[in-house]
This record gives structure tokens, C-alpha cells and sequence, in this order.
């Protein structure tokens, strides 16, 4: 059982940013790719960014791109969640997920989807206030 830990939310004000942190148990982490989705999904969906194990790849969601930025930490088994200039509708839980078993099929939007995640964390809530 892979177990993920989000921190960093809070209340900002809009325009400010929040830096969201996962951490994952096991020695494996450098193997999963690692999403973050919040809910409620806002206009871009519940999907905001995703990695590749080793970080050489990275997705995101044509809403927050230049304004969230997924990094990672193998050494540190964490994964995080940079967000800049937010926004009131912006405010959601967020959640972090972890994909452990290679695709079932090949999609250049395969890790956009929740069904590709087979971990997730409890969530963090940010609140934006205008």
C-alpha cells in the first residue's frame, strides 16, 4: 500500500501563490508518474499537472499553464506543486496521485485521466480570497 501526504494549503490572497508538497511512502517512487487534481475541476477540468518518474516529462492543463509549475524530489519521495497569481476560482481541494503500473493502452493524454492514478492522498485545501 503506497500512502501520499499533501501539505501547503492555506488561505492567499488572490494574486499570491501557494507551494503544495506530496509525500509518498516506499522505495519506489522514482517509478511513478505523480498528478495533481483538485476538486471542485474549475473550467479546465480536475486534471492540473503531471510527472514522470524520472521528471523528464511533464502534462498539464491549458488553464493554469504559466501559472502552476509540478516539480519533484526522489531522494525526498515528494512531489510539488508550485502555484502562482491565483485566482478566487482557484480555490478547490487539491489533490496529489500517484500512477505505479506502466499504461494499459498508449495516449499522448493518458495521464490526464484519474484512471490513471491507482493512489491518492487526502487532499489539501486552498482558499483564494479576492
Amino acid at each position: 500500500q503506497v500512502q501520499l501526504v499533501e501539505s501547503g494549503g492555506g488561505l492567499v490572497q488572490a494574486g499570491g501563490s501557494l507551494r503544495l508538497s506530496c509525500t509518498a511512502s516506499g522505495r519506489t517512487f522514482s517509478s511513478y508518474t505523480m498528478g495533481w487534481f483538485r476538486q471542485p475541476p474549475g473550467r479546465g477540468g480536475g486534471f492540473l499537472h503531471g510527472i514522470t518518474g524520472s521528471g523528464g516529462r511533464t502534462y498539464y492543463a491549458d488553464s493554469v499553464k504559466g501559472r502552476f509549475t509540478i516539480s519533484r524530489d526522489n531522494a525526498k519521495n515528494t512531489v510539488f506543486l508550485q502555484m502562482n497569481s491565483l485566482k478566487p476560482e482557484d480555490a478547490a481541494v487539491y489533490y496529489c496521485a500517484a500512477a505505479s503500473s506502466p499504461p494499459t493502452y498508449y495516449s499522448n493524454i493518458y495521464y490526464y485521466s484519474p484512471q490513471a492514478y491507482n493512489y491518492w492522498g487526502q487532499g489539501t485545501q486552498a482558499t483564494v480570497s479576492s
